[in-house]
């Protein structure tokens, strides 16, 4: 019933916050008489703040239509290269002629994108920083509660497949990037290649802030997987899409549920953040209330993870341990991170990242001792959190150089 509960408040909230939005401009539009009242700016930004705190975030749009190579502008269109049930495989392609992308010569980059409560758009930042020197692939992950019931139930175990697809169809010399939550099943789809002698092996594997060792300093997150049973997430978290989505009947780890969680591990810094964003409209910095509104319009648009794939991530990943105990089998097929010999690997932690500890990424070297030392690589960037790895200045300026010389070493 809280699936429902939550639908009828956000129906009964609609009106509120579409009057708050249209009173904000009222009473910030230059044109308007309300604008020229006593207090009409605090009036304004107390209204603006009502409507965001009420409104319903929709999945944003990549909106990345050109980049800059060797200072001149090339355009960039987005198209669709697979369309799965539950993820699409987006390509940044440029418009260029194929004599002059082959010219180009830029390595074949597949980001794995985390499916773990926020959409692809996350990843904006990461896409547009590697976008001049790469040819770049992303997985566009779908909202759950679109899917309908009809397209069968989504594993951990389809994840990993799917990775292997969309690996197969980027071709040969691929170089991966997984962000995250999906560094463990890529782990995994590549050990499954590898013991299977795939000659579509990636080149590269970049595993950046994720959780293929929770063991290791353990994060609130990690503690919150294994402090509560299984059977705490199971009967807590797990609702049925009502009957106004494709999904109905579905059962999914909801957005809200999820968007509720985030918020509860910093409700402090969220709630300054609101206050600031106030003051900034009473003040007029158009540009930091500007800069408030992207960081939200993303932060607050989440998406319906599949229950099963949600229940096994938290058994096998968090509970079980079972990358690292060698214990994880799919469809019957033991991962075996050993049997990697020849893929380049590099790990990227960020030295204050509270959701994956230090040292839970850099497993992966000890688990993939099949390959040589000369053939991986390691960085912890200094003062960095979670989202700074993928994101933000220390990613632009530090870690995204890296990353690029690393997969150019190997291209």
């Amino acid at each position: 019933m809280l699936y429902q509960i939550h639908e009828l408040n956000r129906a009964m909230l609609t009106p509120l916050t579409n009057w708050a939005e249209a009173s904000a401009k009222m009473f910030a539009n230059p044109i308007s008489p309300l604008a020229h009242a006593p207090y009409a700016q605090r009036i304004a930004a107390g209204y603006e703040l009502l409507f965001r705190l009420g409104k319903e975030y929709e999945k944003p749009q990549f909106e990345i239509t050109s980049t800059t190579m060797q200072g001149k502008q090339v355009e960039i269109i987005e198209t669709t290269a697979v369309s799965k049930a539950f993820c699409k495989l987006l390509h940044f392609k440029k418009n260029l002629s194929d004599a002059e992308l082959k010219k180009l010569k830029q390595p074949k980059v597949l980001l794995v994108a985390p499916l773990s409560g926020h959409h692809a758009t996350l990843l904006r930042d990461t896409v547009r920083s590697l976008l001049p020197n790469h040819d770049m692939y992303i997985t566009d992950w779908t909202d759950a509660r679109m899917v309908p019931l009809s397209e069968g139930p989504f594993h951990l175990s389809d994840y990993v497949k799917y990775v292997q697809e969309f690996i197969r169809h980027v071709g040969a010399n691929t170089h991966v990037i997984a962000v995250c939550q999906p560094t463990v099943p890529v782990m995994a789809a590549v050990s499954l290649m590898a013991s299977e002698k795939d000659p579509m092996l990636p080149t590269t594997m970049t595993l950046m802030g994720g959780p293929i060792d929770p063991r290791k300093s353990p994060t609130q997150v990690n503690n919150l997987a294994t402090e509560k049973k299984f059977s705490w997430f199971e009967n807590t978290v797990i609702y049925s899409v009502p009957a106004n989505y494709p999904g109905f009947g579905r059962k999914v780890y909801p957005g809200f549920l999820q968007h509720t969680g985030f918020v509860a591990m910093n409700p402090q810094h969220h709630a300054q953040s609101h206050w600031d964003f106030y003051q900034h409209l009473v003040k007029g910095d158009d540009q930091s209330a500007e800069q408030h509104r992207q960081f939200y319009d993303e932060y607050n648009a989440v998406l319906d993870m599949p229950a099963e794939y949600y229940l096994e991530t938290i058994k096998t990943v968090f509970q079980e341990f079972a990358l690292p105990a060698g214990t994880w089998e799919v469809d019957g097929k033991l991962v075996r991170p050993q049997d990697i010999k020849t893929v380049a690997l590099f790990t990227v932690e960020g030295e204050l990242d509270d959701i994956s500890g230090a040292g839970q990424t850099q497993a992966a070297h000890d688990l993939c001792s099949g390959i040589p030392a000369k053939m991986k690589q390691d960085f912890v960037a200094p003062g960095c959190g979670h989202y700074g790895i993928f994101s933000g200045r220390r990613w632009r300026e530090i870690i995204c150089p890296k990353v690029g010389e690393f997969i150019s070493k190997y291209n």
